[in-house]
Protein backbone atom coordinates (compact mmCIF):
# COMPACT_ATOMS: atom_id res chain seq x y z
CA UNK A 1 0.00 0.00 0.00
CA UNK A 2 1.41 2.91 -0.78
CA UNK A 3 0.66 5.96 2.16
CA UNK A 4 -1.11 9.52 0.38
CA UNK A 5 1.38 12.39 1.13
CA UNK A 6 0.11 13.12 3.96
CA UNK A 7 0.11 9.88 5.99
CA UNK A 8 3.75 9.89 3.83
CA UNK A 9 4.96 12.70 5.67
CA UNK A 10 3.52 11.75 9.72
CA UNK A 11 5.77 8.50 8.84
CA UNK A 12 8.62 10.44 8.00
CA UNK A 13 7.90 13.01 11.11
CA UNK A 14 8.18 10.70 13.54
CA UNK A 15 10.98 8.70 11.99
CA UNK A 16 13.01 11.47 11.10
CA UNK A 17 16.65 11.00 12.77
CA UNK A 18 18.12 14.29 12.13
CA UNK A 19 15.47 16.93 12.18
CA UNK A 20 12.21 17.38 14.68
CA UNK A 21 9.33 19.64 14.34
CA UNK A 22 8.45 22.39 16.94
CA UNK A 23 5.57 21.88 18.05
CA UNK A 24 5.63 24.71 20.74
CA UNK A 25 6.28 27.18 18.03
CA UNK A 26 4.38 25.75 15.57
CA UNK A 27 0.88 26.73 17.92
CA UNK A 28 2.62 30.61 17.91
CA UNK A 29 2.52 30.84 14.15
CA UNK A 30 -0.27 31.06 11.52
CA UNK A 31 0.80 31.16 8.16
CA UNK A 32 -1.69 32.34 5.30
CA UNK A 33 -1.03 31.70 1.65
CA UNK A 34 -2.72 33.93 -0.49
CA UNK A 35 -3.15 32.75 -4.06
CA UNK A 36 -3.90 35.27 -6.85
CA UNK A 37 -3.81 35.43 -10.25
CA UNK A 38 -4.66 37.29 -12.91
CA UNK A 39 -5.03 36.90 -16.85
CA UNK A 40 -7.01 37.49 -19.96
CA UNK A 41 -9.67 35.16 -21.06
CA UNK A 42 -7.44 33.57 -23.56
CA UNK A 43 -5.25 32.84 -20.92
CA UNK A 44 -7.78 30.94 -18.83
CA UNK A 45 -8.96 29.16 -21.99
CA UNK A 46 -5.62 27.40 -22.49
CA UNK A 47 -4.85 27.59 -18.56
CA UNK A 48 -5.40 23.66 -17.91
CA UNK A 49 -3.03 22.77 -20.97
CA UNK A 50 -0.42 25.29 -19.59
CA UNK A 51 -0.46 24.05 -16.76
CA UNK A 52 0.08 20.61 -17.69
CA UNK A 53 2.67 21.20 -19.76
CA UNK A 54 4.66 23.21 -17.31
CA UNK A 55 4.03 20.65 -14.81
CA UNK A 56 5.04 17.88 -16.48
CA UNK A 57 8.68 19.03 -16.78
CA UNK A 58 9.18 21.18 -13.57
CA UNK A 59 10.56 19.30 -11.03
CA UNK A 60 13.38 18.03 -13.65
CA UNK A 61 16.71 19.88 -12.99
CA UNK A 62 17.36 23.58 -13.83
CA UNK A 63 19.53 24.28 -10.67
CA UNK A 64 23.12 25.67 -11.69
CA UNK A 65 26.30 26.27 -9.59
CA UNK A 66 25.92 29.75 -7.92
CA UNK A 67 29.03 31.16 -9.54
CA UNK A 68 28.29 29.52 -13.17
CA UNK A 69 26.47 30.73 -15.81
CA UNK A 70 22.99 29.09 -16.32
CA UNK A 71 20.31 28.38 -18.61
CA UNK A 72 17.83 31.81 -19.16
CA UNK A 73 15.00 32.57 -21.23
CA UNK A 74 14.03 36.40 -21.43
CA UNK A 75 16.07 36.77 -17.98
CA UNK A 76 14.67 34.16 -15.89
CA UNK A 77 16.12 31.29 -14.52
CA UNK A 78 14.36 28.07 -13.24
CA UNK A 79 10.55 27.80 -13.19
CA UNK A 80 10.29 31.52 -14.50
CA UNK A 81 12.81 30.47 -17.81
CA UNK A 82 10.51 27.59 -18.14
CA UNK A 83 6.79 29.73 -17.75
CA UNK A 84 8.81 32.29 -20.28
CA UNK A 85 10.04 29.64 -22.73
CA UNK A 86 6.47 28.39 -23.31
CA UNK A 87 4.70 32.21 -23.63
CA UNK A 88 7.14 32.53 -26.12
CA UNK A 89 6.47 29.77 -28.03
CA UNK A 90 2.73 30.16 -28.22
CA UNK A 91 3.28 34.07 -28.84
CA UNK A 92 5.43 32.53 -31.56
CA UNK A 93 2.31 29.95 -32.68
CA UNK A 94 3.98 27.12 -31.42
CA UNK A 95 0.84 24.79 -30.63
CA UNK A 96 2.78 23.49 -27.03
CA UNK A 97 0.01 23.30 -25.12
CA UNK A 98 -2.01 20.80 -27.79
CA UNK A 99 -1.20 16.88 -26.96
CA UNK A 100 -1.11 16.15 -30.48
CA UNK A 101 1.93 17.97 -30.97
CA UNK A 102 4.03 17.55 -28.22
CA UNK A 103 3.03 13.67 -27.90
CA UNK A 104 5.79 13.45 -30.84
CA UNK A 105 7.98 16.37 -30.36
CA UNK A 106 11.15 15.96 -30.99
CA UNK A 107 14.15 16.85 -29.35
CA UNK A 108 15.36 19.34 -32.09
CA UNK A 109 11.99 21.17 -31.82
CA UNK A 110 12.04 21.22 -27.86
CA UNK A 111 15.75 22.57 -27.89
CA UNK A 112 14.64 25.45 -29.95
CA UNK A 113 11.34 25.81 -27.70
CA UNK A 114 13.70 25.72 -24.43
CA UNK A 115 16.34 27.87 -26.23
CA UNK A 116 18.60 29.90 -24.15
CA UNK A 117 19.63 33.61 -23.51
CA UNK A 118 22.98 32.09 -22.50
CA UNK A 119 25.28 29.65 -23.98
CA UNK A 120 24.14 27.06 -21.78
CA UNK A 121 21.27 25.37 -23.13
CA UNK A 122 18.30 23.86 -20.97
CA UNK A 123 19.54 20.18 -19.40
CA UNK A 124 17.86 17.02 -19.74
CA UNK A 125 16.15 17.52 -22.89
CA UNK A 126 15.47 14.18 -23.55
CA UNK A 127 13.98 13.32 -20.09
CA UNK A 128 11.61 16.14 -20.69
CA UNK A 129 10.85 15.22 -24.52
CA UNK A 130 10.30 11.54 -22.66
CA UNK A 131 7.71 13.00 -20.38
CA UNK A 132 5.89 15.27 -22.68
CA UNK A 133 5.69 12.02 -24.95
CA UNK A 134 3.78 9.86 -22.26
CA UNK A 135 1.67 12.81 -20.82
CA UNK A 136 0.54 13.41 -25.02
CA UNK A 137 -0.12 9.64 -25.71
CA UNK A 138 -2.68 9.33 -22.59
CA UNK A 139 -4.42 12.53 -23.17
CA UNK A 140 -4.90 10.87 -26.46
CA UNK A 141 -5.48 7.80 -25.85
CA UNK A 142 -7.66 7.97 -23.04
CA UNK A 143 -9.27 11.09 -22.85
CA UNK A 144 -9.93 12.61 -26.14
CA UNK A 145 -6.80 14.64 -25.77
CA UNK A 146 -8.33 17.53 -23.29
CA UNK A 147 -6.81 17.59 -19.92
CA UNK A 148 -9.92 18.99 -19.01
CA UNK A 149 -11.19 15.90 -19.12
CA UNK A 150 -9.24 14.33 -16.88
CA UNK A 151 -10.27 17.28 -14.62
CA UNK A 152 -14.36 16.96 -15.28
CA UNK A 153 -14.06 13.03 -14.11
CA UNK A 154 -12.71 13.90 -10.45
CA UNK A 155 -16.25 16.12 -9.87
CA UNK A 156 -14.47 18.64 -8.28
CA UNK A 157 -12.60 16.32 -5.74
CA UNK A 158 -9.22 16.76 -5.40
CA UNK A 159 -8.13 13.71 -3.99
CA UNK A 160 -9.87 12.06 -6.91
CA UNK A 161 -7.99 13.75 -9.50
CA UNK A 162 -4.70 13.88 -7.59
CA UNK A 163 -5.13 9.96 -8.30
CA UNK A 164 -6.39 10.39 -11.46
CA UNK A 165 -3.18 12.12 -12.79
CA UNK A 166 -0.77 9.92 -10.69
CA UNK A 167 -2.59 6.79 -12.43
CA UNK A 168 -2.34 8.23 -15.80
CA UNK A 169 0.58 9.39 -16.25
CA UNK A 170 3.62 7.87 -14.90
CA UNK A 171 6.22 11.00 -14.64
CA UNK A 172 3.57 12.03 -12.22
CA UNK A 173 4.07 10.06 -9.70
CA UNK A 174 6.99 10.03 -7.81
CA UNK A 175 6.84 7.08 -4.63
CA UNK A 176 9.58 6.55 -2.04
CA UNK A 177 10.38 3.70 0.10
CA UNK A 178 11.38 4.71 3.51
CA UNK A 179 12.39 2.65 6.51
CA UNK A 180 9.78 -0.04 5.19
CA UNK A 181 7.08 2.33 4.22
CA UNK A 182 6.04 2.83 0.95
CA UNK A 183 5.06 6.78 0.43
CA UNK A 184 4.00 8.91 -1.99
CA UNK A 185 5.00 12.79 -2.72
CA UNK A 186 3.59 13.67 -5.91
CA UNK A 187 4.73 17.28 -6.16
CA UNK A 188 4.12 18.25 -9.22
CA UNK A 189 0.65 16.63 -9.33
CA UNK A 190 0.02 18.44 -6.30
CA UNK A 191 1.46 21.73 -7.46
CA UNK A 192 -1.42 21.31 -11.30
CA UNK A 193 -3.96 20.60 -8.61
CA UNK A 194 -3.22 23.70 -6.75
CA UNK A 195 -2.48 25.90 -10.33
CA UNK A 196 -5.82 24.83 -11.53
CA UNK A 197 -7.37 25.84 -8.34
CA UNK A 198 -5.73 29.37 -7.50
CA UNK A 199 -5.98 30.12 -11.86
CA UNK A 200 -9.90 29.19 -11.54
CA UNK A 201 -10.24 31.57 -7.73
CA UNK A 202 -11.71 28.13 -6.97
CA UNK A 203 -14.84 28.23 -9.41
CA UNK A 204 -16.15 25.80 -12.13
CA UNK A 205 -14.03 23.67 -13.09
CA UNK A 206 -10.94 24.75 -10.44
CA UNK A 207 -13.64 24.08 -7.82
CA UNK A 208 -12.60 21.37 -5.64
CA UNK A 209 -14.64 20.22 -2.31
CA UNK A 210 -11.80 19.27 -0.72
CA UNK A 211 -9.10 21.33 -1.60
CA UNK A 212 -7.86 21.55 2.43
CA UNK A 213 -6.67 17.64 1.16
CA UNK A 214 -3.73 18.65 -1.22
CA UNK A 215 -0.24 19.31 1.37
CA UNK A 216 2.19 20.91 1.27
CA UNK A 217 4.76 20.51 -1.92
CA UNK A 218 7.69 19.02 -1.65
CA UNK A 219 9.96 21.34 -2.38
CA UNK A 220 13.25 22.44 -1.05
CA UNK A 221 11.56 26.01 0.09
CA UNK A 222 10.02 23.97 2.24
CA UNK A 223 12.63 23.66 4.98
CA UNK A 224 14.20 26.61 4.30
CA UNK A 225 11.13 28.86 5.57
CA UNK A 226 10.26 26.44 7.78
CA UNK A 227 14.05 26.87 9.34
CA UNK A 228 13.48 30.09 8.80
CA UNK A 229 10.07 30.37 10.93
CA UNK A 230 12.23 28.52 14.14
CA UNK A 231 9.48 25.54 12.89
CA UNK A 232 12.30 23.03 12.61
CA UNK A 233 15.66 22.14 14.45
CA UNK A 234 18.21 19.85 14.31
CA UNK A 235 18.53 16.69 16.47
CA UNK A 236 22.07 15.64 17.90
CA UNK A 237 23.32 12.09 17.08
Amino acid sequence: MVLSPKEGAKIVASKAKHVKIEEKALRNWEIVLKLQSSGSSSFFRRALGFGLVICSRYSILFLHNENEEGWKVEGHSGYFALCAAINRAIKEKVDITNPTFYSTITEKQLQNILRSDTKIECPLISDRVKCLHEVGNALLENFEGSFKNVVKQCNNNAEKLLQLIVNNFNCFRDEADYQGEKIAIYKRAQILIGDIWACFKNKGIGYFEDIDKITAFADYRVPQTLLCLELLSTLKN
